[in-house]
């Protein structure tokens, strides 16, 4: 069963709504929690459930998600069926343009999967963060006798208005489907949950954006609908009425790493004592680069729940809330809070340590203060900047740094020199 499931991992487009994070990258290959890629988080789901035909979808700066993929999964040579491949968007003699959406991208994308032997397509996409066993879906879709079966989640009224809403039957079955529907239309959109969950207020049933498709089924809908070019917009209000659409509910934690205040939020979330995304459960860990760093060193350092990730050199005063990333270096006297530092790609040199013709060495300086901030790697923050993020702040974007809903983000290998105040 899952050796017949194919899965496709869509990298989105530009990713505009996560600039400047997304300036010199694509969105599966901005870091998170310190060490990881989005992408790892959909792959990592992928091969705890046994999936392990995975296809990355992408087309904008892809170079550095290419050399992620090439220098993390490495399958055995006599498992002939893992991989994990990217799928850049090209020029065919069928297609001159670039992927037009969600759907449009797997249309383009669908002859490079046809000498697999496969039955069934399990849609994911790149730029979510949650722990799903993939199995379970499946084998409940080929239970039902599904064409399509679409992974839901509980929300409440306030969050409905931001997603594509299904109605459910009592057999799981969706016949109806409403995107962002306004707080005057919900009361239509009720579906039958459990009793904890309708007492939690949680009795509409959000699309998670993750589908598996029968294989005839998404050829079938392909050709019928040869110029729709999203799933959730175009596809999926076709199948409802002529296929049979179940839902897959999914009660755990799930977020939308779609805005620069959402991947902020969910990088600072992993620091409670109790976080809702479990980085620390050995069944589910999340697979990535094995970098083969030096332990994290830190000298005179006060912390409070905060993530260190390896390769590090800390002499900051204090840090707070904060998720700090490979090979940072971090300065003595400095304060840092809120914040999320994505670390180096490289040690620099004694020689490169200097400063040089004003311009700091790659890290953070001595007796900075950073707050509501995100470091992007290779950035070089001088001696005694102050970075204090908030809503006093004027949305936008600047020479070294931007600011989106009143975090900053001083952009990757940016100069931020000495004395500079933010």
């Amino acid at each position: 069963m899952m050796d017949k499931t194919i899965a496709v991992i869509l990298g989105g487009g530009a990713g505009s709504r996560l600039y400047p994070l997304t300036k010199s990258r694509s969105k599966p290959a901005v870091p998170i929690g310190g060490k990881y890629r989005l992408v790892d988080i959909p792959i990592s789901n992928c091969l705890h459930s046994d999936v392990r035909q995975i296809y990355v979808l992408t087309q904008f700066n892809s170079a550095s998600l290419n050399r992620h993929i090439k220098n993390t999964y490495h399958f055995d040579s006599f498992n002939r069926k893992g991989f994990v491949d990217i799928l850049a968007a090209e020029q065919t003699p069928n297609s001159q343009q670039w992927y037009q959406g969600t759907a449009d991208a797997v249309r383009q994308s669908i002859h490079h999967m046809e000498n697999n032997d496969y039955e069934y397509v399990l849609i994911l996409s790149g730029d979510q963060l949650y722990q799903m066993n993939y199995r379970a879906v499946i084998e409940k879709h080929i239970e039902r006798g599904a064409d399509l079966t679409i992974a839901t989640i509980p929300v409440n009224g306030e969050d409905a208005t931001g997603f594509g809403i299904m109605k459910t039957e009592a057999n799981g079955t969706i016949p109806t489907f409403i995107e962002k529907p306004g707080l005057d239309q919900l009361s239509d959109w009720v579906s039958e949950v459990p009793d904890h969950l309708r007492d939690q207020g949680r009795v509409y049933l959000a699309s998670m954006g993750i589908y598996v498709f029968s294989r005839k089924t998404l050829l079938d809908l392909f050709n019928k609908y040869e110029d729709a070019k999203d799933f959730g917009k175009e596809i999926i209000p076709a199948a409802l009425s002529e296929y049979n659409v179940y839902s897959h509910t999914y009660e755990g934690y799930w977020t939308d790493i779609g805005t620069i205040k959402s991947f902020f939020e969910a990088n600072l979330e992993l620091t409670n004592e109790l976080p809702q995304f479990d980085l620390y459960d050995e069944s589910r860990q999340i697979f990535t680069r094995a970098r083969l760093l030096p332990a994290s060193k830190l000298s005179g350092t006060t912390l409070e729940k905060t993530i260190i990730a390896e390769g590090g050199i800390i002499e900051a005063s204090r840090i707070e809330r904060a998720v700090i990333g490979i090979r940072s270096r971090i300065g003595r006297g400095t304060t840092i809070c809120n914040a999320i530092v994505m670390g180096n790609d490289y040690y620099p040199s004694l020689e490169q340590l200097e400063t040089t013709n004003g311009i700091p060495p790659v890290g953070i300086g001595q007796r900075c203060y950073i707050n509501n901030a995100i470091v992007d790697k290779n950035a070089r923050i001088g001696n005694d900047v102050r970075i204090n993020g908030g809503d006093h702040l004027k949305d936008g974007h600047y020479d070294n740094y931007s600011v989106v809903d009143g975090i900053v983000i001083v952009t990757k290998s940016s100069v931020i020199k000495d004395g500079t105040v933010i």
